[in-house]
């Protein structure tokens, strides 16, 4: 038996991980164990490690730098590693002095035990490479000194304590790698089959050679060129199908080998044409009958074909015409689509536009109202004083309720009340100054002939009226700061905005503006204009309302220029007169509010006349029927009705007193009592007699010369009263 030992590199293969033995690598190597036994022991620790990497990097570099071996061992030598063999009586330290025993003459010593033991490990066939061979690594001088620090820094105990088993807990270990997907404790493909480049090296030539010598690349050339064969083999290999169909399409053609190599033809026989009868020669008249009826049918053929082409000719000329209106009318759609849009931006943008302002102007038309309702208490007040204070020369004073205490000022100092002498001499001095202050640059005849409480006395003091003038004057500067952020024309100007855009779509479009009640649109955008154009309008005080600018603007929009006709006067457009329905709209609720405030002053003649102008303007505009006039009708009634009442009220308490003292401003104040309610009982007729008796105008004209007017003139009918009567009979 040989005494040499064979080594043989293997590939490493992959092993389940296993419960290494601290004692395996922790224990020292004793001088006393033979170099077969370590080498057993390494063997199996080499089991135990994992296999090698079969990538070119991440490879630990201590690893790749120690060489791997394997030993093949017979039962023999596996036995004498035991130390079972009866030859085996001592063995040496150390392989160096391995040697094998003789005698004393050097003869190897073969006794019958160790040939019959040497003749039954000897295999008579093949022995098995799966069970029989077993691998051993001997590790190399680098990994002994790596192990023997090892144990000594675990015995110091600097070393991190490291696991050498498979831990149940599921904590992660900092030193163990966790995979691409650390929080998962699934599995992926990717991760258990490897990268794509193995999978896919035969379709990427990842595993192609390139060949060096000349041998090998003429061994190259051929096997492409074998492989091209195979190529075109299997493209030239035709299927059963294949074959099929080119035969099916040659069947179909007429070319079909099948059936020109099929049975043979039978041989035809000759068989002679039948001579036909003889005919008779034709006629010359009934072959002339034939050519006509020949002819006639042509003609007609080539009356109806001729028919058709006209038809055809006129069909086309139809279609043509009808294309040509299709496309304008695809045009006309077009364009109408386009100027809409732009119509529609446009509107949206005064929209936003009103939006902003309007807020501003109502607010400014609630200022102006409220101070018109201020100037008009200012004058009731200072008029019913006037009336109060002659009431009490003619009838006397009413005496003060005991329960009512004197009014003292911060100096504990009695004020006089309202009907004291001292009061009603200041007011009659200050009447007499304001009467002479209006008539100041008049005829002594104008001024002489006015009897004194004819006129209306409705101008304020100094002081009231530079305050009011003030106010009116705030409120039309405010009134132009809403525009003064404007900077666009067709918003400063609506004749250059609204009746550009919509007398457009009037003039272009006549239907759809008609359909869209196009002239109502106008109207609303429009009102803006003009209820900033009124705002500080006092219809009893300025112009007419046919001074304004947006009612000439209106007036010429409402009558469009015709082009046909040449005629002074332009006919109304299609939406009808927009004026009419702009009064009905801003004007009239605007004039409906100022005399609910009492802009209107019934004792005032001036003030009736500009108002039947006023309603004569709007009855015009609106109709005679209209709700917005009877509103109108119904304000000025209101207003009437509550100057008669409150003259009533006030000479109620008089008249229950009825004890006149002597006093000689009696007589004139009577006329003056008598004169103003003259005053007020003409504006009534005057109103009267333009409604015609509506809203019972009649009955409040009855209702003050009973209750009012005779009971005054009853106590001096012989001074002054009885003509007081007769003037308003007459």
């Amino acid at each position: 038996m040989s005494n040499k030992v064979v080594f043989k590199k293997s590939a490493s293969r992959p092993a389940q991980r296993a419960r290494d033995v601290d004692a395996d690598v922790d224990s020292e190597p004793s001088t006393a164990d033979t170099p077969l036994s370590l080498a057993s022991r390494l063997k199996s620790k080499a089991k135990r490690a994992q296999p090698k990497s079969r990538l070119s990097f991440g490879v630990d570099d201590e690893a790749a730098e120690e060489p791997s071996f394997q030993i093949k061992k017979s039962s023999l030598s596996r036995k004498l590693t035991l130390g079972s063999h009866p030859a085996c009586v001592s063995l040496p330290a150390t392989l160096d002095q391995a040697t094998i025993s003789t005698h004393s003459n050097g003869a190897p010593v073969y006794d019958q035990a160790y040939l019959s033991e040497l003749r039954a490990s000897t295999y008579s066939a093949r022995p098995p490479t799966n069970n029989d061979i077993y691998d051993t690594v001997i590790p190399s001088q680098s990994r002994i000194v790596a192990a023997k620090e090892r144990r000594e820094r675990l015995r110091v105990g600097t070393a991190e304590q490291e696991q050498d088993y498979i831990s149940l807990s599921v904590t992660k270990l900092p030193d163990i790698s966790q995979g691409p997907h650390p929080e998962s404790r699934l599995m992926r493909e990717e991760d258990e089959v490897g990268e794509g480049d193995d999978e896919y090296a035969e379709y990427t030539s990842a595993q192609e050679r390139i060949a060096l010598g000349k041998k090998a690349r003429k061994a190259e050339a051929s096997k492409r060129r074998d492989t091209m064969k195979e190529m075109i083999a299997e493209v030239v290999d035709e299927d059963e199908e294949t074959l099929e169909w080119e035969r099916e399409q040659l069947r179909r053609g007429g070319h079909d080998p099948a059936s020109a190599s099929g049975p043979t033809p039978v041989k035809q026989i000759y068989k002679p044409v039948r001579i036909p009868p003889a005919t008779d020669i034709p006629a010359l008249g009934p072959a002339i009958e034939r050519f006509q009826r020949s002819l006639a049918s042509l003609s007609d053929s080539h009356a109806l074909n001729t028919d058709a082409i006209n038809s055809l000719a006129e069909q086309r000329t139809e279609l043509d015409t009808r294309e040509t209106e299709l496309r304008s009318m695809i045009a006309a759609a077009e364009s109408k689509r386009g100027w809409f849009a732009e119509f529609k931006d446009w509107v949206e943008s005064v929209a936003t536009f009103l939006d902003e302002k309007f807020p501003r102007l109502e607010k400014l038309e609630e200022e102006y109202l409220s101070v018109l309702k201020e100037r008009a208490e200012m004058i009731a007040r200072r008029r019913n004083a006037d009336d109060e204070d002659d009431l009490s020369v003619v009838f006397g004073t009413i005496p003060k309720p005991s329960a009512e205490l004197d009014m003292a000022d911060e100096l504990h100092r009695t004020l006089p009340t309202t009907n004291s002498i001292v009061l009603r001499r200041e007011r009659r001095t200050a009447r007499v100054a304001r009467r002479t202050r209006r008539y100041t640059g008049k005829t002594p005849l104008d001024a002489d002939g006015r009897e004194e409480g004819y006129s209306t006395d409705s101008s304020l003091t100094q002081s009231d009226a530079l305050d009011y003038q003030q106010a009116l004057e705030r409120i039309a500067a405010d009134g132009k700061d809403i525009l003064s952020d404007v900077r666009s024309v067709e918003f400063k100007d609506p004749s250059r905005g609204l009746a550009k855009w919509f007398g457009e779509w009037r003039e272009r479009y006549g239907d759809s503006y008609i359909g869209a009640w196009g002239g109502l649109g106008l109207v609303g955008a429009w009102e803006f204009w003009v209820r900033l154009e009124i705002l500080g309008w006092n219809p009893f005080e300025a112009c007419s309302l046919d001074q304004f600018a947006w009612y000439s603007s209106l007036y010429q929009y409402s009558r469009p220029p015709d082009q046909g006709e040449n005629t002074d006067e332009p006919e109304l457009g299609p939406d009808g007169d927009i004026v009419s329905a702009m009064i009905s709209t801003a004007v009239t609720p605007r004039l409906c509010k100022m005399l609910e405030v009492g802009a209107l002053d019934p004792y005032s003649a001036m003030d009736i006349r500009r108002m039947i102008d006023l309603a004569e303007q709007v009855e015009a505009s609106v109709g005679t029927d209209s709700n917005k006039f009877q509103m109108i009708l119904k304000s000025v009634h209101t207003l009437l009705d509550s100057a008669t009442t409150s003259a009533e009220d006030l000479l109620s308490p008089f008249v229950k007193l009825n004890h006149p003292p002597f006093d000689p401003e009696a007589v004139p104040a009577r006329e003056r009592l008598l004169s103003r309610a003259v005053k007020l009982l003409e504006n009534m007729l005057r109103w009267r007699k333009y409604i015609a008796d509506k809203h019972a105008v009649g009955r409040l004209c009855t209702r003050l010369v009973n209750d009012y007017i005779l009971r005054i003139a009853e106590g001096g009918w012989e001074v002054g009263g009885e003509r007081k009567v007769c003037q308003v009979t007459n």
